[in-house]
């Protein structure tokens, strides 16, 4: 039987180049989509999958998105004075305990595989989620909540994956599929960002994962990989023997918010989700036309 899951690592150090200079002072995590942040989707997201300890892998000095978990009590006093009982609900509904925080520090840049392995001492030896906070999934369920339920059927290392063109998965990790039932591909094998000639299929990695601890003896080693950087996929790659490795072919639309078309059409989209905003938006777009 699968071990059960409380723990998820959220890699938040990058620099956001993509979308600066939104990005320069503030990091791309708290970039909005309507009304929360994307780290918020993401602590959502994860909450509803019945995470219970948050792993915060941030860069040096950079405190603003743990602030945005903490209590905010001069905040809801004015929210409170002011009778605003909806807005209070909503910031004490961002509010994660103490207890339940963990702060890694990435003092360098050096890859996604580098990041999850700062994590290590908060993981130990139970599995563990990772989120993406950049990829945002629009999906009821949350897209970790339908692994969570892949998961207790296979067990091992489980990645989200979808499609894409051929021409496209040099961009990507790519699955080598053994084969495929219902959501699930088994794969013998992973590779990070191929030639699309190369390359052993088009069903490549989004930014959710569910893996063992064994990955951190393998990331320990440093190996650099694709881009110079320690890749998370060669990592999971080399525990292939170990830990077997399966892909989840999630519901839902994904939105690469690390690039500005990405985080434009998820506000869009987010937005006309919501029986609040639908009308107005709507009015809003086509009042441009």
């Amino acid at each position: 039987m699968a071990r059960t899951v409380r723990k998820v690592v959220f890699p938040v150090a990058g620099l956001g180049t993509r979308v600066l200079p939104a990005t320069k002072a503030m990091p791309k995590e708290m970039l909005p989509v309507v009304d929360r942040p994307l780290i918020q989707h993401a602590v959502d997201e994860a909450r509803e999958a019945g995470i219970t300890t948050f792993i915060f892998v941030v860069a040096p000095r950079r405190t603003i998105i743990l602030d945005h978990f903490s209590v905010a009590p001069v905040l809801e006093r004015v929210l409170k004075a002011r009778r605003q009982a909806e807005e209070l609900r909503v910031v004490r509904e961002t509010t994660l305990p103490k207890s339940r925080i963990r702060r890694a520090v990435q003092s360098k840049p050096l890859g996604l595989g580098h990041a999850v392995w700062c994590a290590r001492n908060h993981v130990g030896n139970d599995p563990f989620a990772v989120i993406l906070v950049d990829d945002l999934i629009q999906s009821t369920p949350g897209c970790l909540s339908g692994m969570m339920e892949a998961y207790r059927e296979v067990g091992g290392n489980l990645i989200a994956v979808e499609d894409v063109p051929r021409a496209l998965v040099s961009r990507y990790g790519v699955l080598d599929v053994e084969s495929e039932k219902g959501r699930l591909a088994k794969a013998r094998g992973i590779v990070e960002k191929p030639k699309p000639e190369e390359a052993p299929s088009t069903l490549t990695v989004v930014g959710r994962y569910i893996l063992q601890p064994q990955i951190f003896k393998h990331l320990a080693r440093g190996q650099r990989g694709a881009g110079g950087e320690i890749q998370l996929t060669d990592g999971i790659a080399a525990t292939l023997g170990e830990v077997p490795l399966h892909g989840y072919r999630f519901a839902g639309r994904r939105f690469d918010c690390g690039n500005k078309i990405g985080l434009i059409a998820a506000n869009v989209a987010y937005g006309l989700a919501r029986d609040d905003l639908r009308e107005g938006l709507r009015a809003a777009i086509g009042a441009l036309e």
